[in-house]
């Protein structure tokens, strides 16, 4: 299970160092670690939704931990291998297979040249990550392979027939060879911080977001999750000129219902924000999947 990038011969007509992608899944696409500090050239982070899971999985190949892999909303992706590669699955717990064999997640997995991963859906949470030892060598822009899919940056979403180049990124190996799971029962916390423009809205609307439960609608994506539950009350009426946002902030519209930015959230925006995830829980709330229930609290 050494440095499987190495040895073999094509498979299936796929080039020798590269993925055939033959299915495409629900909306998958090539991530890294994102394009950081350019916000005030009006382009966002992007990256990973799951950061941690990313890394994770990197880390399971010997990849640095800014490698290119790939992002799969609800699993659904099957790819053949032109060599035989070490992969690693993390986040969402899916079901997967290498020829109909099934391999577990959180661990180093040999592919043969020639062969098919099928990666399922997963019981619960929302992202998978594959990573392949070397990364995946799509030309990079900005600095970085990452797919915005606000922006359009980067590559496009993965397609039936897409090949991928996997590269020479990585370094050494893990000390460990597999990775415990990260159970989160029950509903997922997030913790929060007010403002900046909590003065927008009245005390009770606060209290409200950190005491109430709020649900994951189907009309989330990785721009932003927008929730289902009490409206919060403003205080003051008009609108905001546009002003700066991060990931994790809890933007409120005329409707009162918040929506909570991920990786590809606009750099501005014109409705008051409530208060601010912090960024050590942004990596569970990717994970929430529609109808999950979510709860906040304050710091």
């Amino acid at each position: 299970m050494r440095d499987g990038v190495s040895g073999g011969g094509a498979g299936g007509g796929v080039g020798p160092a590269a993925l055939l992608v033959v299915r495409a899944g629900y909306g998958a696409t090539v991530q890294d670690l994102g394009r950081p500090g350019l916000a005030a050239l009006g382009v966002g982070r992007s990256g990973a939704a799951d950061r941690g899971a990313l890394r994770l999985a990197n880390r399971l190949v010997g990849n640095p931990e800014d490698a290119a892999g790939l992002e799969m909303p609800l699993g659904g992706v099957e790819l053949e291998f032109g060599r035989a590669a070490t992969c690693a699955l993390a986040g969402a717990d899916c079901p997967a297979w290498v020829d109909g064999r099934p391999v577990g997640p959180r661990t180093p997995l040999a592919v043969p040249a020639g062969a098919r991963l099928r990666i399922g859906t997963p019981d619960r949470g929302l992202r998978a990550y594959l990573a392949v030892r070397g990364g995946l060598d799509v030309p990079a822009v900005l600095g970085s392979r990452a797919t915005d899919t606000l922006a359009g940056l980067g590559p496009q979403r993965l397609t039936a027939g897409q090949l991928l180049p996997v590269g020479t990124a990585a370094t050494g190996w893990p000390a460990a060879e597999h990775a415990p799971r990260r159970d989160r029962p029950g509903p997922v916390v997030l913790h929060v911080v007010p403002g900046p423009r909590d003065d927008w809205f009245t005390p009770a609307a606060l209290r409200t977001l950190c005491g109430e439960p709020y649900t994951v609608t189907a009309d989330s994506d990785r721009v932003g999750m927008r929730l289902d539950g009490p409206a919060l009350e403003r205080a003051r009426g008009g609108e905001l000129p546009p002003e700066g946002m991060v990931g994790g902030a809890l933007q409120v519209p005329p409707s009162g219902r918040p929506i909570l930015f991920l990786a590809d959230h606009p750099v501005t925006g014109g409705y008051p924000v409530i208060a601010v995830v912090r960024r050590t829980d942004l990596d569970a709330a990717a994970q929430a999947r529609p109808g999950d229930v979510l709860r906040f609290r304050l710091d």
